[in-house]
């Protein structure tokens, strides 16, 4: 399954238009405000800038289904991601990654098992999904695992665009 096939919106409203990353590498996060794991957005940011010039992207998707750690509005969400942590990667809006309302774009991405063979649904805030140029999942990783960790950084560097 292509990820660039999924309807999805911006955070700020408007499509997120997937197709804009057919032949780019991305690394789809679902995140939230209020975690324990939020200071992973530094790091995100830093991949985002690090390898933006050379097609990678990050993919911040908000999700409060994890003790309800990402209440805010979409505009909540913009000001505390740029005013706290400088996120320049595009964001959509937020969606549910589990359970009957998961969105379309995660039940293409949860039957990938990540490196201890853990499949189906997400387990908490900042799983991380390596997207290949051709839109399909090259690589999960655990939300406890940051997004700089050599393994992460491996999986981005073997899909970057030729």
């Amino acid at each position: 399954m292509s990820i660039h096939e999924v309807e999805i919106n911006a955070l700020q409203g408007g499509s997120a238009n997937l197709r804009q990353y057919r032949g780019k590498a991305v690394l789809v996060v679902n995140v939230a405000s209020k975690c324990g794991l939020t200071p992973q957005y530094a790091a995100l940011e830093r991949l985002h800038e690090r390898y933006a010039a050379q097609g990678f992207t990050v993919l911040g998707v908000p999700c409060n289904q994890f003790m309800g750690q990402e209440p805010g509005s979409s505009e909540e969400i913009a000001e505390f991601c740029s005013a706290t942590y400088g996120v320049t990667f595009p964001m959509t809006e937020k969606v549910e990654v589990n359970g009957d309302g998961r969105h379309a774009l995660y039940d293409g991405l949860v039957s990938t098992p990540d490196a201890g063979g853990h499949t189906g649904d997400i387990r908490w805030n900042f799983e991380k999904f390596v997207i290949a140029p051709d839109g399909t999942v090259a690589a999960r990783f655990a939300p406890q695992t940051e997004p700089d960790a050599a393994e992460v950084v491996a999986a981005i560097e073997a899909n970057l665009p030729a």
